[in-house]
């Protein structure tokens, strides 16, 4: 029922969206230049990889030793809008068809972080990811790692289709609110460095 549930929600979704799509697009391309879309290897069903789909939101810019600046010199004026609504997890909808990802679920995280899981934060991978989810709904990136992956195991091991379709009426509050769209002196959110 939940995969029936994903494929009509995204593909109804893609549809009723598609102007929105179209506009931001055209919007992020004249602010960004090409590629509109982001593409990155995350951890998802069972830990396997996939390429996740975002609009891209921030500039390809590069210190002097070649690595990316940290996010906040980064960031876009228009691209910080993108995430304050969630604008840019849009594009998502084409994991969630193609089967990679949720609607509901744990939010797909970076490879790197694979290793520094402890076996119980390793549980939040027994569930697809996620557009949105229940750490999502509980403080997003304004919790602390420990926190928000205990949210993502506590969702794994209490969800149901009424969990879900709570968790998708509360996201919409939240971005209305904008709330928890950063932590703490942070543009995003820091990385994580595992519990040790």
């Amino acid at each position: 029922m939940k995969r029936v549930i994903d494929i009509a929600g995204a593909g109804i979704g893609l549809i009723l969206f598609a102007p929105v799509l179209i506009l931001l697009a055209v919007m992020i391309r004249r602010n960004l230049g090409w590629p509109v879309l982001f593409s990155q290897t995350r951890l998802g069903l069972h830990g396997k990889p996939f390429e996740m789909i975002k609009f891209r939101t921030m500039r390809d810019a590069l210190s002097a030793d070649g690595s990316p600046l940290p996010d906040a010199e980064r960031m876009t004026p228009l691209g910080a809008k993108l995430r304050a609504y969630s604008l840019d997890e849009l594009p998502e909808l084409w994991n969630v068809l193609k089967g990679e990802m949720s609607l509901v679920g744990p939010r797909p995280l970076l490879m790197e972080y694979l290793p520094l899981y402890s076996p119980r934060q390793m549980r939040r991978h027994e569930v697809r990811p996620g557009v949105t989810g229940w750490a999502q709904i509980n403080g997003r990136n304004a919790v602390s790692w420990p926190e928000k992956l205990e949210m993502d195991v506590w969702y794994v091991e209490n969800r149901s289709l009424w969990l879900d379709l709570k968790i998708i009426a509360l996201t919409i509050r939240k971005v209305i609110k904008q709330d928890g769209i950063s932590a703490d002196g942070e543009a995003t959110m820091p990385k994580f460095k595992g519990e040790r």
